[in-house]
């Protein structure tokens, strides 16, 4: 064996182990979740949900999770605080460091820290502490060791089963970085559920890129007023294929009252082809009762009814009047899939 394949073998092997021991650190996260962990973690939810949201059980809802951490620990906190931020809990992330030269002014009496330190000595979140219990600021500890000054120090520690790192040192921050991020989205998405957050709550912090187009309402990629193909039940069908082909939709709805109660398509014509079509009623040629969608369902949900049903529009209805019109290419364009 040459020495190239030998390097790729250890190289791989190396890799095997890296995934294993972080597949180990989050299963023993799970096992842990019926003992204090998991206790802690409800205790953490509740405090931030208290202090974040009016009425909360505790606080007066107007605070924010200021997260905290240094080196590694800190780019996971980061990234922790822009997950709370984007799933309906206001938070922002206070480097440390920073608070020590000024930035805690950015955390009032109102607020939660969340602190995140692997072994939680880390002496740089000293200042931040001491400023915390000045002020009576509730701290959420994310720690490995339940002895440490962080922990003891917190209102609520929430620690994780101590993992080697997959380091070939066992020095470099990884496993115990993953586990730090795991704890972070569990405190997120039970923060989620505990206010019962919606895709439509979603949408409204990711308008953007593909999550943007997957969660935009139908009422914002519509047609409206002018613009939508309707006439009149009893309008003869010569007038009705000119509405169609000026509208440009490949439809017609037919309407009574103010309501909508067909449709007229393609097939229809085809189905219905005679010397007399050009005669006839809309309401004999339609289609009875035709698909339509709420202005408020995603344009993702709208999609899926087209595809389902092998149609090209929907018309978009309130209490069973017609509102609007939105067409398969519309949302191709907006990037829905």
């Amino acid at each position: 064996m040459n020495v190239t394949a030998q390097t790729r073998i250890k190289l791989r092997d190396l890799l095997v182990e890296t995934a294993e021991t972080h597949e180990q650190a989050i299963e023993a996260i799970r096992l842990a979740l019926d003992g204090p962990l998991g206790r802690s973690l409800a205790e953490a939810v509740d405090l931030i949900a208290g202090a974040t949201r009016q009425g909360g059980i505790a606080g007066n809802g107007t605070g924010r999770v200021v997260v905290s951490g240094v080196g590694k620990s800190g780019h996971i906190a980061r990234k922790i605080a822009a997950t709370l931020a984007s799933t309906g809990t206001p938070a922002h992330f206070v480097h440390a460091t920073d608070a020590s030269h000024g930035d805690l002014g950015m955390v009032t009496r109102e607020d939660v820290l969340l602190l995140l330190s692997n072994s939680g000595e880390t002496s740089e979140l000293g200042d931040l502490l001491t400023y915390a219990k000045r002020f009576a600021i509730p701290m959420v500890a994310v720690t490995a060791d339940p002895e440490s000054t962080l922990a003891t120090m917190a209102d609520i520690a929430v620690v994780y089963p101590k993992w080697r790192e997959a380091c070939p040192l066992r020095l470099a921050p990884t496993t115990s970085t993953l586990q730090q991020l795991v704890v972070g989205d569990m405190i997120a998405i039970g923060l989620m559920s505990d206010a019962k957050f919606s895709a439509g709550d979603f949408g409204l912090f990711h308008p953007g890129g593909k999550l943007g187009a997957q969660l935009m309402r139908v009422e914002a990629i519509m047609h409206s007023g002018d613009a939508l193909p309707l006439v009149a039940h009893d309008t003869a069908m010569s007038e009705a294929l000119i509405v169609m082909s000026q509208k440009s939709f490949g439809c017609v709805g037919v309407m009574r009252d103010g309501v909508l109660i067909g449709i007229v398509t393609d097939g229809d014509l085809r189905r219905h082809m005679s010397p007399e079509l050009l005669k006839r009623p809309a309401a004999d040629v339609m289609t009875p009762r035709p698909a339509t969608m709420s202005p408020h369902a995603l344009a993702a949900e709208a999609l899926k009814e087209m595809n389902a049903r092998a149609i090209t529009s929907l018309f978009v209805t309130e209490a069973d009047r017609p509102i609007g019109i939105v067409h398969v290419h519309d949302l191709l364009r907006k990037g829905v899939r």
